[in-house]
């Protein structure tokens, strides 16, 4: 088999946590793109005299068009391969991401936000197909959580940054700015990465590490109809579903809830931002950490990760009571909540890696993926309705109170269901 050099050294045996930080940076990418709309928002209300309900549509075109993303992209990587795949998805998000400096209307927004949908899709199905080459199962929730933290960071960065750069330039450049950030990372991405077989000095003590439990899965392609008949598939499709629309609540809403709420404007409310998702970056990587360590004590893989589902769980009730304390306990207790959020998240993508082979773990989670923006499609369209019908009531605090509810129990009821589907995560023999 031939091997390509790597520029970096791997005498270390820690290349596979360069891999892990080449997503860690892709993430943080993503989800700063993903957040600056938000963030403007404010500014675009002046501009556009856009309703909650527009505005929702709007996001709901992103989510739309990155459930469409999800499943091609799953398709491509697996079909392609993970580094030709991320490289074509960030290109084509990066190249979106500057194409909304170009647009001056409702109309205009949406479409730049169906195109960064598209490309975006690439980004989880890569970055989890990744983490099953370069890691053992013992090390992956953790390196998920590592790489998905780019998501908090992400979100860290963007409220400390945009509205600087919006208020001193100009929202065009915002975008441009995140557009740029993205087609940088991939002089790094292209040189860097490879399947571990073809990486011409990787220690041989970390590659027997990365092959220690290779599942011996067959090259075929599984087709998605195949996929689609395992009750593993659905338990992961059904989580993303019912828990995506929460995350993606936070990052379209908040910004707009401490105004609306709490008359914080983008001003005075970033430094709010920037303390939740702070919270949320150091509690989910323990998150992910907990259950790799319960594992790595003796606790079956199933034990550990169902363990840590339901304490994640738990911890997002309660923000049933976020509308009626002050500022910084709702700070608290959001970025707890989210926490939960993305530490549910990298053990939920890690259930798939578990059970399925490395064949057929990106179109499934190109599946789920997808099933999670069908939630976060419809989720905002319903969180605009109803702050309509609030705002126009002189209440729009009850709106988010009700908002908030739906938040906290869902994931109580989506620990229920995927247990049912999936009651234990054992490695399947799937054949083409």
């Amino acid at each position: 088999m031939s091997t390509v050099a790597s520029p970096i050294s791997a005498t270390t045996g820690r290349y596979r946590w360069v891999i892990c930080a080449l997503l860690f940076a892709a993430t943080t990418v993503n989800y700063m793109d993903r957040q600056i709309l938000s963030l403007i928002k404010p500014i675009l209300d002046d501009q556009l005299h856009w309703s909650n309900a527009q505005f929702g549509y709007v996001n709901s075109a992103f989510q739309g068009a990155y459930a469409a993303g999800l499943l091609c992209f799953g398709w491509f990587i697996d079909r392609y391969g993970t580094k030709l795949g991320y490289a074509v998805s960030i290109a084509a998000w990066s190249v979106a991401a500057m194409g909304h400096a170009l647009v001056f209307s409702i109309g205009g927004f949406l479409v730049a936000r169906v195109a960064l949908g598209l490309g975006e899709g690439g980004n989880f199905p890569s970055a989890i197909k990744a983490v099953a080459l370069w890691f053992p199962r013992r090390e992956r929730a953790l390196a998920t959580s590592i790489f998905n933290s780019g998501a908090n960071v992400g979100a860290i960065v963007a409220p400390a940054v945009v509205p600087w750069i919006a208020l001193t330039w100009g929202w065009h450049y915002a975008f441009i700015a995140a557009g740029v950030a993205g087609l940088v990372w991939l002089f790094f991405w292209i040189p860097f990465y490879n399947v571990p077989e073809k990486i011409a000095r990787l220690d041989p003590a970390e590659l027997a590490l990365i092959r220690s439990d290779r599942d011996g899965s067959p090259a075929e392609k599984i087709p998605w109809l195949r996929l689609l008949a395992y009750r593993q598939t659905w338990s992961f499709i059904v989580a993303k579903f019912l828990t995506d629309p929460v995350w993606w609540f936070f990052l379209i809403w908040l910004p707009d809830y401490f105004k609306k709420t709490r008359g914080l404007d983008i001003k005075n409310s970033w430094v709010h931002l920037v303390s939740i998702y702070s919270v949320v970056t150091v509690l989910s990587i323990f998150g992910g950490w907990v259950t790799g360590h319960l594992a790595k004590s003796g606790w079956t893989v199933t034990r550990a990760r169902q363990t840590g589902m339901f304490i994640f769980a738990l911890c997002t009730l309660p923000i049933l009571v976020v509308t009626q304390v002050g500022d910084w306990t709702a700070v608290l207790l959001i970025g707890l909540a989210g926490a939960a959020h993305q530490a549910w998240s990298a053990n939920l993508y890690t259930t798939v890696s578990d059970m399925f082979p490395k064949n057929a773990i990106a179109s499934v989670i190109g599946i789920g993926g997808m099933a999670g923006s069908v939630g976060g499609m419809l989720f905002p369209i319903y969180s605009g309705k109803l702050l309509d019908r609030f705002t126009a009531a002189g209440n729009v605090t009850a709106g988010y109170a009700v908002l908030f509810g739906i938040c906290a129990c869902a994931y109580l009821v989506t620990f229920v269901l995927h247990h049912l589907l999936a009651p234990k995560f054992e490695q399947m023999k799937l054949t083409a």
